[in-house]
């Protein structure tokens, strides 16, 4: 390595402050790209994708900055100053990303309005890449001048990379903090300042020490002994990297607690191992532990997918006293598992350096972030649409092996492949849900899985032979128990009892199809719905086409974003139906911002309706409140309706139809259309499930770009039931008077003791989950009986009566009640009680009553077609007759 001539050595006062200067350097340059991957997940509607396309962004452009840096930095005898120089320039261009981003994204949307998904993810996707390349270049620029600047020998390099690499992990973790405190664009705003302070350190450092003090050994393009091969070797290892690092977001981010929060300790943890690691390596034999790292590494990361298992149960049975507590534990679970990986991985470049004569850093650096742009988007767009993350993750460890043999010490270390390879054999399927999630799911058996790029569709069956949809393992989508299609029909149920003449429906969300299902007794509508999860696409069609009454067939479905679908068709709708999601999860409260309500409004006709869903369990007064404020900003008369736990937000573009054109557009129906259509329980019932519009206080709203309820909402989950029963409560007090309700709602005075009914029906069920949250037994019975009595048509009152009759069945014998008694008396109330038709069936069969036995399994078919007894007894029935 050549000298440059003349160069003392920097001060013991500026050794000590520049590394730490760069160290903050990595908590803005990480904190950027959090921030930016978030912008992306918001474009792409998916968090991979933002994922994939920002680290790709972001390491090559610190490769090719790395690469440039080696050839100006000899140039230059102030290195100081042009890393000071390049911060600044950084955070000015971080200031205008906001608009630079808001423009392209409207050029975009104009250019692509026509392109299918998957040309606008590639449009946006490569001009999202070129966006953020300029800055990451110049991060990357900085690391030669820096090294320069300290003197650019082996162990220079390793304190500068570690320290880096550490203040890397805390950036990662910044920006939860300024997301929901300050917004997005706020907190690129913050970062930004943190990064002008960085080039004002060094260009203070600059000033102080002159040109000459500040100038270290150059490094001058390739010198003798790094080869070809060599930088091969070490631009795959960058590669297999990032792959590791991306298969591990998908995974880990699926078995922990799979939040924004979860997604930053994750990116932490693994910068922090690499900063320890390279902290480290000056203590470490050069040509030893060269030769060991190649099977280490291979061995440690295989080994972690061994480890997802047990992590998983873990996560799912631990009682966490809060979301400090947990994010603590689960970051040190994961490091536990990770960390062999991540310190090898960190040690490495200083090793390597050290072994070329202390030289050769940048360069190095540079190859191997190019390297790890190459493995992300492989990673993201191949391997794991192909493979799938667990055998990424298996491959991953292979290319680190392979490519660590490049500088082992003898070749017959080759033969040692074969201990990751059958370390790797038993692990190389995606775990089963049953053994990932034992409490949830203990006794399933995985009907289908269907993984892609953006997301990990599991179809399970469970003991009682009911199938489970699930996104992301954690998130169900959907159930085909009895309950559970209930409620997905009535999503489409409320839409076209309020307006039953409409043309046209679309549902923001298909899930197992049975949500559209409810559509399906209008013959003449147009059902349509948009689905992001191709996963999601063919369970519906294959899964649960027995639930959903082959809807697939009748509707036409878009595979796309649902704020993007909104934004580029040119096609208005009658009614919009939000499907339920878990708002917490990553990337899903984004449907709920008044960016997404005023998407959905634009594409009303001039009297069309929008229904957004809330299941109140997944919420808490304050993330509710959220919600309301935004919607009430976009809907302006919007009135809420409750259906069991759930809320559904309706939204008119115009103005809610009366009660008095509600009834009459359905009674104008056939019977048998209006029995379909109101689930049985008739308009009246439907309509006393109003609940006015209760008005939340001043507070935030939930905006895209300053998001509130993914970050607050998480912290809920510690909080306990009285979560729950505080918001039923606020609720309550916030609905409105009988009186008042028939007058907003227009109810004629010839129809107000049928509103009458519904409407006390509603309050009484909502008032017994209130006094049964609270411990009241006693007073659950009574107000439930008190509902059933105002309104028996009520499902959820009859339910919850009849559910209370069948656990006192024993008492009912004890008071002279034979069972069949007993039965028949609760399926009065509710002939379509699947546990009382399944004893009284059983009885009848017991008994020799093969008549009725047949009448209560033909009900219980139509019913439950899915429950594991009713198939086996009809698949012996068709054996039967078949013998």
């Amino acid at each position: 390595m050549a000298e440059s001539p003349a160069s003392p050595p920097l001060s013991r006062h500026s050794r000590t402050l520049l590394p730490w200067l760069y160290a903050l350097s990595g908590v803005t340059s990480l904190a950027f790209e959090v921030l930016w991957a978030r912008m992306l997940s918001l474009q792409f509607g998916v968090s991979i994708f933002g994922i994939v396309i920002t680290v790709a962004a972001f390491m090559g452009g610190l490769g090719l900055g790395s690469l440039l840096g080696v050839r100006i930095q000899r140039r230059s005898p102030h290195p100081l100053r042009w890393f000071a120089l390049l911060e600044v320039a950084i955070a000015a261009y971080a200031l205008m990303l906001p608009w630079g981003f808001q423009g392209l994204d409207t050029l975009l949307a104009a250019v692509a309005s026509g392109a299918s998904l998957e040309r606008w993810h590639l449009l946006q996707g490569l001009a999202l890449m070129c966006f953020m390349l300029l800055p990451a270049t110049a991060m990357g620029l900085g690391f030669p001048l820096v090294l320069r600047a300290t003197g650019g020998g082996a162990r220079a390099l390793g304190r500068l990379y570690g320290l880096n690499a550490a203040g890397a992990s805390l950036g990662a973790l910044l920006p939860l903090y300024l997301l929901p405190a300050v917004g997005w664009s706020r907190a690129v705003q913050v970062v930004a300042l943190l990064g002008l302070a960085v080039g004002l350190g060094a260009l203070y450092l600059s000033r102080r020490l002159g040109p000459a003090a500040q100038s270290g050994p150059v490094e001058k393009g390739r010198m003798p002994g790094v080869s070809p091969g060599f930088l091969l070797a070490y631009g795959i290892v960058g590669a297999a990297a990032v792959a590791l690092e991306i298969g591990w977001t998908r995974l880990f981010g699926m078995v922990l607690l799979r939040t924004e929060y979860v997604l930053a300790i994750i990116l932490a943890v693994y910068l922090l191992g690499i900063g320890l690691g390279s902290l480290l390596a000056r203590r470490l034999r050069q040509p030893l532990w060269l030769s060991l790292f190649p099977l280490v590494a291979a061995i440690a990361a295989v080994a972690s997918l061994w480890g997802v298992p047990v992590l998983s149960r873990w996560a799912e049975s631990a009682s966490f006293a809060s979301l400090a507590s947990a994010l603590t534990l689960q970051g040190l679970a994961l490091a536990a598992l990770t960390l062999p990986v991540t310190l090898i991985l960190g040690a490495w470049l200083p090793l390597l350096s050290a072994r070329l004569g202390g030289g050769h850093g940048a360069l190095l650096y540079g190859v191997n972030s190019l390297g790890a742009a190459l493995g992300g988007l492989l990673a993201g767009f191949v391997f794991i649409p192909w493979l799938g993350t667990t055998q990424t993750i298996i491959l991953a460890a292979l290319l680190l092996f392979a490519a660590g043999m490049a500088w082992a010490g003898r070749r017959l270390f080759w033969g040692a492949v074969i201990l990751p390879i059958a370390l790797a054999w038993p692990v190389r399927d995606f775990p089963p849900v049953s053994s990932l999630l034992p409490q949830a799911h203990g006794g399933s058996r995985d009907l289908s899985l269907y993984e892609d790029a953006m997301s990990i569709t599991h179809v399970v069956e469970r003991r009682d032979g009911q199938r489970v949809l699930l996104s992301d393992l954690q998130r169900m989508d959907a159930a085909s128990d009895p309950t559970s299609v209930a409620l997905q029909k009535n999503q489409a149920r409320l839409a076209l009892l309020l307006k039953p003449h409409a043309t046209s429906i679309l549902f923001l969300g298909l899930g197992t199809g049975i949500s559209a299902s409810g559509a399906l007794p209008l013959p003449d509508l147009n059902i349509a719905a948009v689905e992001l999860s191709q996963g999601s696409i063919r369970a519906a069609g294959r899964w649960f086409s027995a639930l959903n009454g082959g809807v697939m067939t009748r509707m036409a479905v878009t595979r796309d974003d649902a704020r993007r679908f909104l934004r580029t068709t040119t096609q208005n709708y009658d009614l919009i139906v939000g499907d339920v999601f878990h708002p917490d999860l990553v990337g899903r409260s984004a449907l709920l911002s008044t960016q997404q309500f005023r998407r959905a409004r634009a594409r009303l006709t001039a009297d069309g309706l929008f229904f957004q869903w809330l299941a109140l369990n997944q919420f808490d007064r304050e993330a509710l409140e959220t919600v309301l404020r935004s919607f009430y900003q976009v809907f302006p008369k919007a009135v809420l309706f409750m259906d069991g736990f759930r809320l559904a937000l309706v939204g008119p573009r115009g103005e809610l139809p009366s009660a008095r054109h509600i009834v009459a557009a359905y009674e104008s129906l056939p019977e048998t259309t209006r029995a379909a259509i109101s689930g049985g329980e008739g308009v009246w019932t439907w309509l006393g499930r109003y609940w006015g519009a209760p008005r939340p206080g001043p507070g935030p709203l939930q905006d895209e770009w300053r998001p509130h309820i993914e970050f607050s909402l998480p912290h809920a989950r510690f909080r306990g039931e009285g979560q729950l029963k505080g918001l039923l409560a606020w609720l309550v007090e916030r609905r409105p008077p009988l009186n008042e309700a028939a007058r907003r709602l227009a109810v004629d005075g010839g129809h107000f003791a049928d509103f009458e009914r519904g409407f006390v029906a509603t309050e009484l069920a909502v008032r017994s989950w209130l006094a049964r949250l609270d411990g009241r037994g006693d007073e659950t019975y009574r107000l439930i009986r008190f509902a059933y009595e105002a309104n028996p048509h009520d499902r959820w009152a009859g339910f919850a009566l009849a559910d209370a009759m069948m656990a006192s069945l024993s008492q009912a014998r004890r008071r002279g009640l034979d069972e069949r008694q007993a039965l028949n008396a609760v399926l009065k109330i509710r002939p379509d009680h699947v546990e009382a038709l399944r004893r009284a069936w059983r009885l009848a069969r017991r008994t020799g009553d093969e008549q009725a036995a047949n009448a209560y399994f033909a009900r219980l078919q139509a019913l439950s077609p899915l429950d594991r007894e009713v198939r086996a007894a009809r698949q012996y029935k068709m054996r039967q007759g078949g013998e």
